[in-house]
C-alpha cells in the first residue's frame, strides 16, 4: 500500500477532540467499536484454522504438495474472504448492516497489520521486541475504537458538533470554530476520523493535512541547554548565562495516597480473575474510580509538558538535549516510578516534532557524552561522579556549581560548535564530535592513551589489553559504564 504524501507545503497532524454523545449516538459508537473487534477475532480464526489444519495433516503424513493451502492474510484477501462470510455465518448475519463498512474494515486492517509484525518479527526483519502470533481480544479487555476513512466526516458549520458515518451528528465537549475555519480557508483537510472509549469518555481524532504555519521565535538567535532530571523536571542553561530551574510536579507523588486507598477497595471487591469470573458491579465501580485517579495524573503529567515544551519552542532558536537511556533509567528500582512520572521520553518526542512545526533547530547530545562529569569551565573530565553527589566540584580549576546546572552549559556548548559536525535532519545530532577537543588534559582511564601490547606469538583476545578496544554498546566497558546484556540491548 502506497504510503500518503502530503502535497508541498502541508503536512499530516491530528487533533483530538472530546466528545458529549446522546444515547442513540453511544449505542452506535459501541455497536461500530464491537464490530471492529470481532472482524478482527474473526480474521485471526479465519488465518490461523489454516496453520493448525496443515499441522494437522503434517503429523499425519500427507506430502506437503498435497496439504491444505495458506490463506492470505492481505487486506484485500480479508475483506473479501469477510464479504463472503458475514452474510451466513451466524455471528454477524443478523446484525452486520447496523453498522458502517468501515467498522468491519478497521478489524480486518488491525489483524493483516499484526500478522505483518508477527512474520517480519520471526524473520528479523523487525526492530525491537519479539512479536507473538496475533491472540483474540477479549470484550472485557479489549480497547474499543473504530477508524472512518470513507463516508461522511467534517467538523460541523457551526464548531461544536462533528458528523461521521452510520452515527451521525455528535456533540462536542468543547466547539471548535478554529478548525472550521481552517478548513474553510482551504488549510486543511480532513482524511480520516477515530473514534476510541478512552477511560469511560469517547473521543474522536482528526487525521488531517494541513498547511505548514512558521511562527517566528521570539529569540531566534539564542540557544538553551536543557538538562532533565527528578529533583528538578529541566535545568535550563540559557546562551545568556542565566540558569532556570523548571520545578518537578510529582504529579504520581501526591496522588500516591488517594491511589492507596483507591486500591485498597478494589482488592476488596470480587474483582475477575484467569478463570473467566465476572468481576462484580462493586469492583467495576471502584476500579472506576481508582482510574480516576490514574487519569487525572496522567492529565496533569500532560498538561505540564506541553506548557513547558510549546515555551521553549517559543522562545529559542536552538535547543540541546540528552540522548537519555530511559529504559535503562527505569530498571532502577528506587527511581523508576519518578523516572515515569517525569516522561523524559515524552519531552523529547514533543521537542522533536515540535521543532519542525516551528522551523526552529534541535540538537541531541550522544548517550556517552559526559555533561554532567564535565568542567563547564575548563573541560576536565571526572572519572567518576556518583548520583548522590549533588555539587560538581572541579579538581583542576576549583569551579564549584550545582551539578545539573553545569551539566546545562556543556549540554549548551553544543549549540555552538562546528555546525558541519552536525548531522541533521530537522534535528541535530551531535555528541563529542568537534575536531578540536573540549576536554583538556587526560581523558578518563586513560583513554587517550593507547594500552600496553601483548606478549609476541600470544594475540589478544577480544577485550584484553592490546586488543581492539571495545565500544561502550558492547557491555564489556569497566568502571561506571559498565552495563549487562540487557540494558545494553535496551539502547538499541
Amino acid at each position: 500500500m502506497k504510503r500518503f504524501v502530503p502535497q508541498p507545503g502541508f503536512a499530516v497532524s491530528a487533533h483530538r477532540l472530546a466528545l458529549d454523545p446522546n444515547a442513540t449516538a453511544i449505542a452506535r459508537l459501541y455497536s461500530h467499536a464491537g464490530g471492529a473487534r470481532a472482524a478482527y477475532n474473526w480474521a485471526v480464526a479465519h488465518v490461523t484454522a489454516v496453520w493448525d489444519q496443515r499441522r494437522a495433516e503434517q503429523s499425519y503424513g500427507i506430502p506437503e504438495n498435497e496439504l491444505t493451502p495458506w490463506r492470505s492474510w492481505s487486506l484485500p484477501a480479508l475483506r473479501k474472504a469477510f464479504n463472503e462470510a458475514k452474510r451466513t455465518d451466524p455471528r454477524f448475519s443478523g446484525w452486520w448492516e447496523e453498522n458502517s463498512k468501515e467498522a468491519y474494515n478497521t478489524g480486518l486492517a488491525n489483524a493483516s497489520a499484526a500478522f505483518d509484525n508477527y512474520a517480519k518479527s520471526k524473520k528479523g526483519k523487525r526492530k525491537g521486541a519479539k512479536v507473538g502470533l496475533p491472540r483474540f481480544k477479549s470484550k472485557r479487555k479489549a480497547r474499543l475504537a473504530c477508524r472512518f476513512t470513507t463516508g461522511t466526516i467534517r467538523i460541523d458549520a457551526d464548531g461544536r458538533h462533528v458528523t461521521l458515518p452510520r452515527i451521525g451528528t455528535v456533540r462536542l465537549h468543547e466547539p471548535r470554530p478554529d478548525l472550521r475555519a481552517r478548513i474553510n480557508a482551504g488549510h486543511m483537510r480532513i482524511l480520516s476520523a477515530t473514534v476510541r472509549l478512552d477511560r469511560g469518555r469517547w473521543f474522536v481524532s482528526f487525521q488531517v493535512e494541513q498547511r505548514d504555519e512558521l511562527v517566528r521565535v521570539a529569540r531566534p538567535d539564542a540557544a538553551v541547554g536543557i538538562d532533565l532530571g527528578i529533583k528538578s523536571l529541566a535545568v535550563l542553561a540559557d546562551s545568556d548565562g542565566t540558569v532556570t530551574e523548571v520545578p518537578n510536579p510529582r504529579h504520581l507523588d501526591q496522588a500516591q495516597k488517594q491511589l492507596r486507598r483507591a486500591s485498597r477497595v478494589v482488592s476488596r471487591r470480587q474483582g475477575p480473575d484467569r478463570r473467566a469470573r465476572k468481576p462484580s458491579r462493586r469492583w467495576e465501580k471502584a476500579n472506576r474510580a481508582r482510574n480516576k485517579v490514574q487519569y487525572r495524573v496522567a492529565n496533569l503529567r500532560e498538561d505540564t509538558l506541553h506548557k513547558l515544551t510549546t515555551r521553549l519552542i517559543r522562545t529559542y532558536g536552538t535547543l540541546v538535549v540528552e540522548d537519555l537511556n530511559v529504559a535503562g533509567m527505569g530498571r532502577n528500582r528506587r527511581l523508576s516510578r519518578r523516572v515515569a512520572d517525569a516522561a523524559f521520553g515524552e519531552i523529547r518526542r514533543q521537542l522533536t516534532y515540535k521543532t519542525r512545526r516551528h522551523g526552529t533547530r534541535l540538537v541531541v547530545a550522544d548517550r556517552w557524552f559526559p555533561s554532567s562529569k564535565t568542567c563547564s569551565r575548563c573541560g576536565a573530565v571526572k572519572a567518576k561522579l556518583p548520583l548522590s553527589v549533588r555539587v560538581f566540584e572541579c579538581d583542576a580549576c576549583g569551579l564549584v556549581l550545582d551539578r545539573d546546572a553545569n551539566a546545562g552549559h556543556n549540554l549548551l556548548t553544543l549549540a555552538t560548535r562546528n555546525t558541519s559536525t552536525i548531522r541533521m535532519t530537522g534535528t541535530g545530532v551531535a555528541g563529542d564530535l568537534d575536531p578540536t577537543p573540549m576536554v583538556v588534559g587526560s581523558k578518563p582511564r586513560g583513554a587517550d592513551r593507547k594500552t600496553r601490547t601483548t606478549r609476541p606469538g600470544h594475540p589478544a583476545g577480544k577485550g584484553r589489553a592490546g586488543g581492539t578496544i571495545p565500544s561502550p554498546r558492547a557491555g564489556t566497558e569497566t568502571g561506571d559504564r559498565q552495563q549487562d546484556t540487557r540494558t545494553q540491548l535496551a539502547l538499541w
